[in-house]
């Protein structure tokens, strides 16, 4: 087999450091010019920085076992390079003292050299720069998740009236049996998935997937009575499944996917505030999201922390606003009162995600908004904050993504999705229909 040779570019190395040691049995190939921009980088106090650091650290462990200029053989069979020379000759288009320009004439020079060479960014120009000049290029997709395919939390099954009596009259059903029924694998149905089992379409019974008796796969019927957490009611079924997850203490994690207006953040801080202050299950609330317009740094704001985060999360205490303010019919006095105290003793927090790392968060229910802005190193880096006895609920929409290296397919979130499903501690529910108004759910629709 012919060996390859990946020259990988900056944002690559940024948005996984392991990926380094992802090419097994090949030549990875890394332009002095990456190595500059990693050191540009090095000093930022956000997940770059952090990202760069351990970056460059891998490659001083390297230096260690060989020459980085020469190449240093790997225990996967591969090649870690460090390449100083580049193609002096580019066409006149291409401005030799860009970064992104001698990254590619490296990838230039070595194909020149009879090196079949494939270039890795994240930067979708660069890859059509890359393809006009003959390069094979292509996106690093390691963490990449098909969002077509992505597991939805929930599916609707034809069955005989008799499965769906012997819910009603049971309560439940082995999911062994289930999976003849509906003629699929008994591995293939998920712990904590939702199903909604039909028959001749007026008769339909509600089951979630639970460890049964025996450690046995079990469908449970979903209660029929309807709930209320600070006044706020399920809307649509994907509603009612998500308040089933957000509500049961013996899940640590829940993801909540889908379009604008769903629901997916007001039902969140809902059930929270619920576990916090009324049940008292958690000792306290923290909400976050990532702060990714302005570079992941609140510091362009004005004013203190508190200040500026208030900017920042604004659809956070729109939110708050409207639940508390429910419960006083939206007396202003009251609801700023009981804001404040909320506030002051501690039972919500809001904080940035930059701040969180390096903290463990024992016993409480931490909501991140927006998650689908965040990669998936910077995932694991959060949910690996919980302490025991949290509840993690991550919160977004794939298809709102301000981050320019991050698409549907290989955000932390949809990434976490895929690899949590089927975990007895997690749950998840896509949304698919709108209840914010007319107005956005046709949004969400035609734009």
């Amino acid at each position: 087999m012919v060996q390859k040779t990946f020259v990988l570019d900056t944002n690559v190395l940024l948005h996984d450091p392991d990926s380094l040691f992802v090419f097994a049995d090949n030549k990875v190939v890394i332009p002095m010019t990456v190595i500059e921009e990693l050191d540009m980088m090095k000093r930022r106090n956000d997940e770059l920085g952090r990202n760069s650091r351990l970056v460059s650290r891998k490659l001083d462990m390297l230096r260690k076992r060989g020459s980085l200029i020469e190449g240093v053989k790997l225990d996967n069979g591969g090649i870690i390079k460090i390449e100083l020379d580049w193609d002096k000759e580019l066409p006149k288009e291409f401005i030799e003292d860009k970064a992104d320009h001698r990254i590619l004439s490296v990838a230039l020079k070595l194909k020149k050299e009879g090196e079949k060479v494939i270039f890795i960014t994240k930067d979708i120009n660069l890859r059509i720069k890359a393809e006009a000049l003959g390069l094979v290029t292509q996106d690093y997709e390691r963490a990449k998740v098909s969002i077509e395919t992505i597991y939805s939390g929930f599916r609707e099954f034809e069955v005989s009236k008799e499965v769906v009596d012997k819910i009603f009259t049971s309560g439940k059903i082995l999911v062994e049996e289930l999976a003849k029924e509906i003629n699929i694998k008994e591995e293939e149905i998920y712990y904590n998935e939702f199903l909604i089992l039909k028959f001749n379409k007026s008769h339909s019974a509600l089951c979630r997937i639970k460890k049964g008796d025996f450690n046995k796969k079990e469908a449970v019927r979903v209660p029929s009575q309807e709930i209320s957490v600070f006044n706020i009611k399920p809307l649509n079924v994907q509603q009612r499944f998500a308040m089933e997850l957000l509500l049961d203490d013996k899940l640590s994690l829940v993801t909540l996917l889908g379009v604008a207006g769903a629901g997916k953040t007001l039902l969140a801080l809902a059930c929270g505030l619920h576990k916090v202050i009324e049940e008292k299950v958690y000792r306290r609330l923290l909400i976050s999201r990532p702060v990714v317009p302005m570079g992941r740094d609140i510091g362009y704001l004005p004013g203190t922390k508190e200040e500026k985060l208030s900017s920042w999360m604004g659809a956070i205490y729109d939110n708050l606003d409207f639940l508390i303010g429910k419960m006083y019919k939206y007396d202003t006095e009251k609801l700023q009162s009981t804001l404040e105290y909320y506030f002051e003793s501690g039972l919500i927090e809001v904080e940035a995600l930059t701040y969180l790392r390096g903290r463990s968060l024992p016993n409480q229910f931490f909501i991140i908004d927006d998650a689908q802005n965040l990669t998936p190193h910077e995932i694991k880096t959060i949910v690996s904050r919980a302490g025991e006895g949290s509840k993690i609920v991550l919160t977004g929409d794939p298809h709102q993504i301000d981050s320019p290296y991050m698409d549907d397919s290989s955000n932390g979130l949809v990434y976490l999705i895929d690899r949590f499903k089927g975990q007895e501690i997690y749950g998840h529910i896509t949304f698919t229909k709108t209840e914010r108004s007319q107005l956005a759910a046709l949004a969400a629709e035609l734009l």
